[in-house]
């Protein structure tokens, strides 16, 4: 059954269906409860499914990321939302410490079933305190499951698959994109984690992206098109694991490569990708891979600044004429 519904409610219905199907399923953040979540997203679960699984925590997210933890390792099934990505960092040492390491550290022993949501990126006008893509750093711990749902589709099924899975998966919701429509089949097989998509077909040059960047590359495809060059969009969907598969038979259909990534360029996640390449399929390029990040500054509140700061599809169509020679 195909339902048209906004990005925001496919989080919500895959959120209530998987709590009405497992009673161990609980949500658990700031304001996730008698508020509705920061972004709306748990807005009548309270109602719902009451006060013991539906759980307003104290702002301070190292110890309800820590509870989560504790939570997965006795049997319950958590899903802890931190209200935006730089939140997180005051849960890194849970995270990176505790969720990521314990299956390892315990000799296999211990499964961490936690799923930790949380809203990322820029363009909001919220300056540098909460317009952070950090996604790419947690792609870089081991024990982690790194997701990044750009469709409505993908925002509800990955809810599930990641409640599924036996280790701590972390899903990264560009907030601009709760608004945005689409139609979801609830009862289709979901595309598992690790498998990447391609969007738009092409044959001259592959660009490889994530989150709400996949829509800025399909206009900026759109733009090539009138000038003849013919792009392959490919959402990666998945940043731990990678799909090196379909990134290197897209690599090697068409040559050119444009990645294109809302964090910063240094150390970031189009850096591993481009390494990737260079070591599994160097000899199929026909020119230099390029990138389209973030400009490495603390994002501006202005938002013309704002706007030069972010990736946008003038400068993805601008990459890719200048890498055509045109």
């Amino acid at each position: 059954m195909d339902n048209t519904t906004t990005y925001r409610e496919a989080v919500r219905e895959a959120i209530r269906k998987a709590m009405t199907e497992n009673e161990s399923v609980f949500l658990m953040g700031e304001d996730v409860g008698h508020y509705g979540g920061c972004y709306a997203v748990s807005m009548g679960l309270l109602d719902e499914f009451g006060a013991q699984r539906i759980i307003d925590t104290p702002l301070s997210e190292s110890s309800f990321t820590g509870a989560g933890i504790g939570a997965a390792l006795n049997g319950m099934r958590p899903i802890v939302e931190i209200m935006t990505v730089n939140f997180s960092l005051l849960a890194l040492d849970q995270i990176m410490n505790n969720a990521a390491t314990l299956l390892h550290m315990s000799g296999g022993q211990l499964n961490v079933p936690l799923v930790i949501r949380m809203a990322t990126g820029g363009g909001k006008q919220l300056a540098a305190q909460h317009s952070h893509s950090l996604e790419g750093w947690f792609a870089h711990i081991p024990g982690l499951k790194v997701l990044t749902p750009a469709t409505v589709q993908d925002a509800y099924d990955m809810v599930g698959l990641a409640l599924a899975d036996p280790d701590p998966v972390l899903i990264f919701e560009n907030a601009l994109l709760y608004n945005s429509k689409g139609s979801i089949d609830t009862q289709g097989t979901p595309v598992p984690i690790g498998k990447a998509l391609i969007h738009k077909a092409g044959k001259d040059i592959s660009i490889f992206t994530y989150g709400i960047s996949l829509f800025k590359a399909l206009e900026a495809a759109e733009a090539l098109a009138k000038d003849g060059i013919d792009v392959e969009v490919i959402d990666l969907r998945s940043l731990r694991p990678l799909d090196d598969e379909t990134v290197m038979n897209s690599v090697k259909k068409t040559h050119k490569v444009i990645i294109v990534d809302e964090g910063w360029k240094s150390g970031s996640i189009s850096a591993e990708i481009m390494a990737r390449i260079n070591e599994q399929a160097f000899y199929e390029l026909d020119a230099p891979m390029a990138r389209v990040c973030t400009v490495e500054v603390p994002l501006p509140y202005a938002k013309h600044l704002e706007d030069a700061a972010l990736p946008q599809p003038q400068k993805i169509v601008d990459t890719a004429r200048t890498m055509m020679g045109k």
